[in-house]
Formats: structure tokens, sequence, C-alpha cells
């Protein structure tokens, strides 16, 4: 087996540009050394036959997705707070007409908005929560963000990430 100097050496760059790809410039290096720290503690049980580059490029992806997803995750300076303060917390605190079209969403559709525009996951995830496919979470998103651009008096903006 090649010493894992050798291994960094000979892939890294490839490494790096996989990361860059995913997460852009300001990231890559983290996502970089996490690749190859997560590479380092399996390299050992590697098999002999196994596509290093191919394996590499595989932990690189999933780094740069976990760091993607934490990115999504932190909050974001802003001058001025756009949502009103609640008193509880609770979603009856929320814009009225908001949780009004909300909540005549059938669940599924319900489920998918908020899984996939509040929280961000993958339609693919969001199939395995609420037992459909992924197409089908798909389409339960789109028609549900439809439904609410209809229903809700303020429906042109909703739209991106945020319904």
């Amino acid at each position: 087996m090649r010493p894992f100097e050798q291994i960094v050496a000979d892939y890294g760059p490839t490494v790096l540009r996989v990361c860059r790809a995913v997460v852009g410039p300001t990231d890559a290096e983290d996502a970089w050394s996490e690749t190859f720290l997560s590479a380092l503690k399996a390299y050992p049980e590697l098999p002999e036959d196994a596509n290093v580059e191919a394996w590499l490029v595989t932990i690189a992806h999933r780094k740069a997705v976990d760091l993607t997803r934490a990115r999504a995750r932190r909050p974001i300076a802003v001058d001025e707070v756009p949502d009103r303060p609640t008193r509880n917390g609770r979603p009856d605190d929320w814009d009225g007409d908001l949780w009004d079209a909300l909540r005549t969403l059938p669940a599924k559709q319900r489920a998918a908005v908020a899984y996939h525009y509040l929280v961000g996951l993958p339609y693919k995830e969001i199939a395995a929560i609420v037992g459909s496919s992924p197409d089908a979470a798909r389409r339960a998103a789109a028609d549900g963000i439809k439904t609410l651009r209809a229903a809700y008096p303020h429906g042109a903006t909703l739209g991106g990430k945020t319904p």
C-alpha cells in the first residue's frame, strides 16, 4: 500500500477541484482538509484494488455537501431583521394569512413545502419521511407552492427558498 502522503500528493489537486466545484473557493480548503482527515482514518482498511481517486472524490463530495448544509444552517447577518418577533415562538404568532394558507394545504404538500423550502432537504429525503417517491415529493412541493401563491395575499413574494 502506498504511503498516505503520496496519495495526498497525487490526488490532492483533484480533490480540491471537486471541493471548489461544490462549495466554492471560500470553503474549498476546509472541505479538502476534512476529506483527507476522513480518508486518513479509513485508508488502512481500503482494499488494495480500490480506485483511490474515485474513493477520494466520493469522500470530497460528501464533505463538501456537509459544509454546504452547515453553511445553510448558519445565521446570516442582516442590518434589519425581516420577521416580526413572536411572543411564544408558535406558528399562531406568524402572519395569520400565511398560516391560514399553509393550513389549507393537504398534509403531504404542507410537509413537502416545509421540508424542502424551509429546511432545505432534498426530495429523496422528503420522500423517505412522508412515505412517497422523490418525484411525488417534488410534485407535492410544487403543487403546495402553487396553491400558496394563489391563496396567500402576498403570494407574489413566495419563491426561492422561503414561502
